[in-house]
């Protein structure tokens, strides 16, 4: 049996040599990016990477190898499509993907929409990132909302997106891939639930409480302490407010924010009854614009994979190539195809930067479908 030292040094010998075979394999690589770019051909070509595959892979001596060898080609010839799609950006051949960059987002003389009623989350949103001055009105349901926009009766939406507690909207997330709408801002409320009663009711009298499921889930801990009470789960906070004044019975509260307690002439009974104290709701606000502003530091993008092994792994490279940071990844199912996904994905970084146009047209040329749902 040979030293340990001896084998050491001969597989250091190895990849040396496999080391300066890479690089001059990356530099006929970068010939072919040439020729692609002249020639206007996609640096995807799939019937050329199939056969190369199984032509390097029947050169193996077992079955083993051959996995083997298989994946290292694998990643050898995404690597040598990263470069290419670097090349491209560097030619100035991504376009930008259709977005503009603008100072700011405009603030005067515009129309605001949120779902839900007066004193709703929502709303507190858009006070919080448009002020009390700006021109809103509030819709029924999400998708009115976005169609809103669509329609150009309103300039921005605010939509709910995620709860640190209760997790993501997936109804938003459903119609961000379904309308041409694009993320141009978040903004973070903390979720701060008081229970609310009429002027002269008082802890004692309360039999029934009225709020949204998640509203009656972050305070569960508080209910169990009233187990007598009933609890019924409506539209959303402030409208359940909105019923207990409109009810006029001292026995009924609403789980909802203080601020809804002041706009409907609400007492409140309790304050900071929610389990978690540090509870926040993440808005995105909405534009049918394809802007993104100076202080933009987020990409979310949504795709569709052709439906192999490895293909998310490859997708997520591109980022990894780039050194970009992957925040978020979330995924939906495709109507009409069962088990199959678009998966959503949000990353640090400006549509702008170099790194990030190589890795979006890296993800663009390889999925089946692609689209950039805001910069912000």
């Amino acid at each position: 049996m040979r030293d340990l030292q001896e084998i050491r040094q001969d597989i250091d010998r190895v990849d040396g040599d496999l080391v300066k075979l890479f690089q001059e394999r990356m530099e006929l690589c970068r010939e072919v990016a040439e020729y692609k770019i002249d020639a206007k051909k996609r640096v995807l070509d799939p019937k050329r990477e199939a056969e190369k595959l199984e032509k390097v892979m029947a050169l193996a001596d077992s079955e083993f190898n051959r996995q083997c060898v298989g994946e290292l080609f694998t990643q050898l010839i995404a690597m040598s499509r990263k470069m290419q799609y670097k090349m491209l950006a560097e030619h100035g051949l991504s376009s930008g993907f259709g977005f503009s960059e603008v100072k700011e987002l405009k603030r005067d003389g515009i129309v605001v929409v949120y779902q839900g009623v007066e004193g709703a989350y929502s709303h507190q949103a858009m006070l919080q990132y448009f002020g009390d001055k700006t021109e809103n009105f509030h819709v029924k349901t999400f998708r009115d909302a976005m169609e809103a926009i669509r329609d150009g009766k309103a300039d921005y939406a605010v939509l709910p997106i995620e709860n640190s507690s209760a997790g993501s909207v997936y109804d938003v997330y459903d119609l961000l891939l379904e309308f041409d709408n694009c993320i141009v801002a978040e903004s973070f409320v903390k979720v701060e639930h008081a229970l609310l009663g009429l002027k002269d009711a008082t802890l004692n009298d309360i039999t029934t409480v009225h709020s949204h499921p998640q509203g009656l889930m972050q305070c569960s801990r508080f209910l169990e302490q009233h187990r007598e009470w009933q609890s019924i789960s409506e539209l959303n906070t402030a409208g359940s407010a909105r019923k207990v004044l409109e009810a006029g019975d001292k026995s009924h509260a609403a789980i909802a924010s203080e601020l809804a307690g002041e706009l409907y002439g609400l007492k409140v009974l309790e304050k900071g009854i929610h389990y978690n104290k540090e509870n926040t709701t993440r808005f995105l606000i909405i534009s049918k614009e394809k802007i993104y502003t100076e202080q933009a530091k987020k990409v979310s993008i949504s795709f569709e994979l052709p439906h192999t092994s490895g293909t998310l792994y490859n997708m997520i490279s591109h980022f990894i190539f780039n050194h970009l940071n992957m925040t978020k990844i979330e995924s939906r199912p495709i109507e009409g195809r069962n088990w199959e996904y678009r998966f959503i994905i949000d990353v640090e970084g400006r549509i702008c930067d170099a790194e990030m146009e190589n890795a979006l047209l890296g993800i663009e040329g390889e999925a089946k479908s692609f689209r950039i749902l805001g910069n912000y």
